[in-house]
């Protein structure tokens, strides 16, 4: 899995779309890109900043490039070094939850998987003002293993990432 791999499903009241990606790095490393908030805007082309501490039961504000719009979601399900959830909306009317998971390989790689599901009664309305994920979901991919891999380069098993 060296390059992004995209997809996305779309129902009439829901719709998920997600990225997967093998990154040279272990979970450890990557993990703690993902919970550095002050780190988001340095590293990833699609958050100009993030505000908050990103731990269970904490509110995050998500600065995006090319909008004054904040999204505002609450950090859930974590299981330190493995995955966290992040949501935000009124389920039943408008909801997105996104998931990051994190599997380490006998190598010292670890695959990435980031998925958003959208759903709610508003879906059908405000769908059609939601962006086209694919190139923002392989750009977040593709920075967070620049990231990682820069920060811990080495060389893997047979078989690894690079």
């Amino acid at each position: 899995m060296n390059e992004a791999r995209f997809s996305s499903t779309k129902r009439a009241f829901a719709m998920t779309c997600g990225v997967q990606i093998g990154i040279g790095a272990s979970s450890a490393t990557i993990w703690s890109i993902l919970t550095d908030a002050a780190g988001y805007g340095r590293w990833n082309s699609t958050v100009e900043r993030l505000e908050g501490v990103v731990r269970e039961g904490e509110t995050l504000k998500i600065h995006v490039p090319g909008t004054a719009r904040v999204f505002t979601p609450k950090v859930t399900g974590v299981v330190v070094g493995e995955r966290m959830t992040w949501a935000d909306g009124i389920a039943g009317v408008f909801k997105g939850v996104r998931q990051f998971e994190l599997t380490p390989r006998p190598d010292g790689s670890t695959d990435f998987a980031m998925s958003e599901r959208f759903s709610g009664a508003m879906l059908p309305l405000v769908g059609r003002l939601l962006p086209d994920f694919k190139p923002i979901f392989e750009a977040y991919a593709g920075d967070l293993r620049e990231e990682a891999e820069a920060r811990e380069p080495r060389q893997l098993k047979a078989g690894g990432v690079r």
